[in-house]
């Protein structure tokens, strides 16, 4: 058989692509816990998707599974070693301010705006029909090909821990969920609480009553507030005090002043993978707070702030910093705060740390800080990190790949965040967003432009070959 033209394989099933994802696209698949039943844990949205991408699959000949409707897999191929694709047909909330409807696909000016557009269902589509090429093209291979289809990546990714409790970890695979060329390196994330102890709160001047910051671990809260307690004479000074230090570092603060002082600052909001861009307002408000003499518990708190995280991004002060050649700095981001007087307080904070980092020593340092103090960590979640030497097998082959499509140097990237091919032994994110072109997901009016489509079904039905062949 004379060598492959992928590109006009793909050129020459535009259109059925083009239709099968519009037709994903139109399925508003939001984790819904309200609407979770057994058939439809994540909502039956979630599930439609799910049961959409399987319904392609039986339609074309592939041997599909649906995984306790949480996952499911479609397959060809008669090899005892797969290869896996890991894709997800979840979205986030699609937000306001859309120019067109979220849920109803519209190209415009070669591109095809819709929530998932890029992530991940353009993608998913467009592995989907470089399976078919191959599937066609060469029906006979050395190894199976799956697809891993998920529907909670947005969220929790319980819908990957479940399917691989009962299936096969495929030999090697990707993730067609990030950026091009290969991101072969993903740092160790962990979300974890420090929670304070309540203290009997004593006769004071001056009581912190509450504090409180952020929404989420993964973001630098851009907002936080105080309420506190006092003499009227006591909290007016302080009112005076608080709005000469906003004025003086050029900040936005609010006041409010009746029973007890309500004091709030605005900061700049940031990805938790790079808190140094962010202005953290929690760290702003601490800051103030530090220097105003207030009640045991509180002073506790705020000290605890001030002293071990403010403006310290890589957790120097607490002793856990260290780096690699790989994946750089660990990052540290203090994303959510509360504290009130009557029951302690908490601090949540999302770590990314690097492949060559032990997380267990890192959890012992910062033991020997919070221990004496009496406070105790809460482990949220876990994903160690995640590495695929430059030499294995799927790296050198995705990367002859992408360089005789696309001319370009196929250089390997490491990320703080975490993508679906941490799930395999063996995988890396490969794709579909080209370098240069703006990062658009999770962002109103979403779009994937349709020549970059086509172009990395292209590079998948080629890896997709190259890897099974």
């Amino acid at each position: 058989m004379s060598e492959v033209n992928w590109s006009e394989e793909v050129l020459k099933r535009k259109e059925a692509l083009l239709s099968d994802l519009n037709g994903l696209l139109e399925i508003e698949s939001v984790l819904n816990e309200e609407d979770s039943t057994e058939e439809a844990p994540f909502g039956y949205k979630v599930r439609e998707a799910l049961d959409y991408m399987l319904r392609l699959g039986e339609r074309d000949g592939y041997q599909t599974k649906d995984v306790h409707h949480v996952a499911g897999h479609l397959e060809f191929g008669d090899g005892e070693e797969a290869i896996g694709i890991l894709c997800h047909v979840d979205v986030v909330p699609a937000g306001s301010g859309w120019t067109s409807p979220p849920f109803k696909p519209e190209l415009r000016e070669g591109k095809l705006y819709a929530r998932g557009a890029i992530d991940d269902k353009g993608p998913t589509i467009a592995a989907y029909w470089a399976m078919n090429i191959v599937k066609e093209l060469y029906p006979s291979l050395s190894k199976r090909v799956r697809m891993i289809v998920g529907t909670d990546e947005e969220s929790s990714w319980r819908c990957v821990d479940t399917y691989f409790k009962q299936e096969e970890m495929p030999v090697m695979g990707f993730a067609p969920d990030a950026v091009f060329p290969i991101i072969y390196a993903e740092k160790g994330i962990a979300d974890f609480e420090w929670h304070f102890p309540a203290v009997k709160t004593e006769q004071h001047d001056l009581v912190l009553k509450s504090f409180g910051a952020g929404e989420r671990l993964n973001m630098v809260p851009d907002f936080a507030s105080a309420v506190l307690i006092g003499e009227e004479k006591v909290l007016s000074e302080l009112k005076t005090v608080f709005e000469e230090f906003v004025s003086q570092r050029h900040l936005s603060g609010n006041t409010s002043l009746d029973e007890s002082l309500t004091i709030e600052i605005e900061g700049v909001s940031a990805h938790g993978s790079k808190p140094e861009q962010g202005n953290n307002a929690a760290f702003r408000l601490a800051e103030f707070l530090s220097g105003v003499g207030l009640d045991t518990g509180g002073t506790t708190y705020i000290d605890f702030i001030t002293k071990w995280l403010t403006d310290d991004f890589k957790g120097e002060k607490l002793g856990v910093n260290c780096e690699d050649t790989i994946t750089g700095d660990l990052t540290m981001n203090a994303g959510t705060f509360s504290y009130t007087a009557l029951h302690g307080g908490k601090i949540g904070i999302n770590l990314r740390y690097p492949v060559t980092c032990d997380f267990s020593e890192v959890k012992t340092q910062f033991d020997k800080v919070t221990g004496p103090e009496g406070i105790t960590m809460n482990i949220i979640d876990h994903m160690t990190p995640h590495h695929v030497p430059e030499d294995h097998e799927l790296i050198q082959r995705l990367q002859r790949v992408y360089e005789k499509q696309t001319g370009d140097v196929a250089e390997l990237l490491s990320i703080g965040g975490g993508t679906y091919a941490r799930s395999l032994d063996a995988g890396v994110a490969f794709g579909a967003l080209f370098q240069g072109k703006p990062q658009m997901a999770h962002q109103k009016d979403e779009y994937v432009e349709v020549s970059d489509l086509l172009k990395a079904a292209a590079i998948y039905a080629e890896a997709i070959y190259e890897l099974a062949k």
